[in-house]
Order: structure tokens, then C-alpha cells, then sequence
């Protein structure tokens, strides 16, 4: 299965609807959002998604009831840790604990956002990507990442701004 994952968006509709089009065009199979959606409006485009959602909570979202609400639920505290294609994921915002989570051998794939800076590393058997800033808010380069889970493997995209 091919997941596509996003994180601080910090309400740049055009950018999140470059992402959800291009989520579409490669048939992802799941999206992960890390945090930082910071509205819940955002999920007038995040409902059009024709696959499987799961986006937890960063430290800039705002009225976290609505945004779980507009998201029917599938946004989370952090750390969220669930299983897609066998595969055990676990999600956070900030970088803090990604460390450790990685080296615990836990988990198959570590999600965080936080930074906005993209990154794609394995520590043993566990891959960690952060898929950048997708608002480009910060460093005016909006990124978003695809893995694919039979292979483990990952890259970051850079959309248009």
C-alpha cells in the first residue's frame, strides 16, 4: 500500500489542495497528517480524500473539539500508534521523542512533523520520515512524502507554490 503523509499545514488551503490532488493522482491507499492542520476548515478539503485518514494533534491546532469533529473522529492525541498493511506506525508532532521511539524497534515506521524540515532515515529496522512543512509557511518549499509499505521505502515530494 502506498500512504501518502503531510504535516504543518497551517491553513494553506491551496497547498493542502495540492497535496489532496496529488494524494488522488498517485491512488493512495491512506493519508497521515502529523499536526499543525492549525483550523479546522481545513477538512473541507481533508473530507474529499477518496482513501483512508488518520491525522493527529500538533502543539499550533486550535479548537482541537471541532477539528476532531469536522475530522468524524480520526484525529488524535499524540502519540497515536496504529497498524496499516501489518505494518506498526506510530505518529507525533514534535521531534522530541522520535529518537527513542525509532531505536526501540517497536515500531516499523516513525511519523513526526514539528520541524518542517523533510527528513527520511531508517534506525535499525524502523523508517522515519518527516514530510516537511506542506503549508511552506516557514521555508517557502511546500513538501509532502509517500511510502510504500510492502517496500519501506519513502520520498519526499515537493508541490508547486
Amino acid at each position: 500500500m502506498l500512504i501518502g503523509i503531510i504535516s504543518d499545514t497551517h491553513d494553506n488551503m491551496p497547498q493542502i489542495r495540492k497535496a489532496a490532488e496529488f494524494f488522488a493522482e498517485k491512488e493512495v491507499g491512506h493519508v497521515i497528517h502529523a499536526g499543525d492542520f492549525s483550523a479546522p476548515f481545513t477538512f473541507r478539503i481533508l473530507k474529499g480524500l477518496s482513501c483512508g485518514f488518520t491525522g493527529i494533534f500538533g502543539n499550533n491546532d486550535g479548537d482541537k473539539l471541532l477539528l476532531k469533529k469536522m475530522s468524524d473522529g480520526k484525529v488524535y492525541r499524540q502519540p497515536h500508534i496504529f497498524e496499516l498493511e501489518n505494518r506498526k506506525i506510530v505518529v507525533v508532532h514534535e521531534h522530541h521523542i522520535v529518537d527513542a521511539l525509532a531505536l526501540s524497534g517497536l515500531y516499523d515506521l516513525v511519523i513526526f512533523g514539528h520541524t518542517h524540515i523533510p527528513e527520511i532515515r531508517t534506525e535499525g529496522k524502523t523508517l522515519v520520515v518527516n514530510p516537511g512543512e506542506a503549508g511552506g509557511w516557514l521555508y517557502g518549499k511546500s513538501t509532502v512524502a509517500l511510502v510504500d509499505l510492502s517496500l519501506m521505502k519513502a520520498e519526499i515530494i515537493e508541490l508547486a507554490t
